[in-house]
């Protein structure tokens, strides 16, 4: 694979990494059955993070691999079911049937255990400096991810692994990429499982005791029910007749990326500037005492910003959606609940009420963020989830430009600066090329902590350029490039 940084990036094994203990109390039911949130997902790219760390001073090569495969085989040992297999059967007979349904299809994870993929690859002419340093995001780090540009149903197709990890070794420091099918899974599972990953072996490089689920982890042990309402049928019948009919693969459109960091100081003043405004506004959510949180002000600021990188005209309706999470929003959802709990949900204006020009500024913006926020209330996502289950439809990632269209996936509540694999801190995060389109946004805490935040942010290459070169909206960022 061959990049533009100088070097390439070189395979050296594949293996797979199936889970210790083999066996273990309170495994999983044989089969899990995928809920709506998950379905409505199956048809995406995986999930694609990963971090950069310095390199180890003591190990490297087929070594190096050779414990992070052990331990990413204990971590499977407590996340069991993404060691299985994705796989679709035909629904007949039972309730469910009628004359005019035509073929349904069910896609439930098998929890085989036949294990989860690890890809060792080297990088030597390419360097820390290389990734952390530009302001726009360099083409090579794609090639640090395995399950590049398969969609999460081809996992049914192919009987591929749901979960594949990556180590590429670079010329001064090592990347550990995860790619995770986002049928099975969402952001908090993900990092539940990078979290414990990296938990284990941190404590075996310092010579903690045990085997398996031995380890004294503080990484909470996972929950492995999936939630359904009582409306809900189980499994859920699809209208195809075979995963196939699932697979459409678009042809995105060329963008850029850039990494963006926001200091906590940084993120209080925009914080701060939002809720002043909007306090001064005539809106009733002002009176009844609203506060705009601080991701909410700072994804207001970048949502001004890309109405004015993309030239909007004052007229023309702009969307911004948001990934909520369910977790504590949800009852019967806990925070270690191992399966997708989020679903999209939009603000929607025009660009002049977005950018001000009646008044409100920034407040306005976040404001409208934070009444979609609240617009979601349990009664109306149980509604939603039975309305689903009576007709099914996935989402499907379009290739067409919409300007005006923004989606900001993550959060930075998640731990990603924590992942000490026990030889130092990480030092950047990184997303790879799955599910990048103009208007995508991937929000990160920032690597200082303390409130501060990240964005990376994909768009047309024009519209980025304007972006960067945007003074009211840069004057925000604390460091383009290089390592907070």
């Amino acid at each position: 694979m061959e990049n533009s940084t100088g070097g390439d990036v070189r395979i050296v094994s594949r293996r797979l990494v199936r889970p210790e203990p083999a066996s273990s109390p309170g495994r999983p039911p044989e089969v899990i059955h995928l809920t709506p949130w998950d379905l409505t997902l199956i048809t995406v790219d995986h999930i694609q993070k990963g971090i950069l760390l310095p390199k180890p001073r003591t190990t490297g090569g087929a070594a190096l691999a050779d414990e992070l495969a052990s331990s990413l085989a204990l971590a499977l040992g407590r996340f069991y079911p993404l060691a299985g297999r994705l796989a679709a059967s035909e629904i007949t007979g039972g309730d469910n049937e009628s004359a005019e349904s035509g073929p349904r299809l069910a896609i439930s994870l098998r929890c085989t255990g036949e294990g989860a993929e690890l890809v060792h690859a080297v990088a030597p002419g390419v360097t820390v400096s290389d990734i952390v340093t530009p302001l726009y995001t360099p083409p090579v780090v794609s090639s640090f991810f395995p399950l590049n540009g398969l969609l999460n149903v081809e996992a049914v197709v192919g009987s591929l692994p749901v979960l594949a990890a990556q180590l590429t070794e670079l010329a001064d420091g090592v990347f550990v990429a995860v790619s995770l099918n986002h049928g099975v899974a969402d952001g908090t599972t993900f990092w539940h499982l990078f979290n414990a990953w990296s938990e284990i072996n941190r404590c075996r490089r310092r010579g903690s005791e045990g085997e398996g689920d031995g380890f004294e982890l503080s990484t909470l042990p996972p929950v492995m029910d999936r939630w359904f309402v009582d409306a809900c049928p189980v499994p859920i019948p699809l209208p195809f007749s075979k995963p196939e009919d699932l697979v459409r693969r678009p042809e995105y459109t060329p963008v850029q990326e850039c990494f963006l960091h926001f200091s906590a100081e940084s993120v209080k003043k925009l914080k701060a500037k939002a809720n002043a405004e909007m306090a001064a506004g005539t809106e009733p959510p002002a009176a009844a005492g609203a506060t705009l949180s601080s991701l909410q002000s700072l994804l207001g600021h970048l949502w001004r910003a890309l109405c004015r990188a993309r030239c909007l005209a004052a007229d023309q309706e702009t969307t911004y959606v948001l990934a909520i999470g369910l977790r504590g929003r949800v009852r019967c959802i806990p925070q270690e609940y191992v399966g997708n709990a989020v679903v999209l949900h939009a603000a929607a204006s025009t660009a002049a009420e977005v950018l001000g020009e009646g008044g409100g500024g920034l407040g306005r913006a976040a404001w409208l963020l934070n009444r979609a926020v609240a617009s979601l209330d349990e009664a109306k996502l149980r509604r939603d989830l039975a309305a689903w289950a009576r007709s099914p439809s996935t989402l499907y990632v379009t290739p067409r430009r919409n300007p005006a269209r923004a989606i900001t996936g993550s959060s930075p509540r998640f731990d990603v600066y924590g992942n000490d694999f026990g030889w130092g801190r990480p030092v950047a995060v990184r997303s790879g090329a799955g599910n990048k389109v103009d208007g995508k946004v991937t929000v990160y805490e920032g690597r200082e902590g303390g409130g501060s935040m990240a964005l990376e942010v994909c768009l047309s290459p024009e519209a980025l350029a304007r972006l960067v070169a945007d003074e009211e909206f840069m004057e925000a960022v604390t460091v383009s490039a290089g390592v907070a």
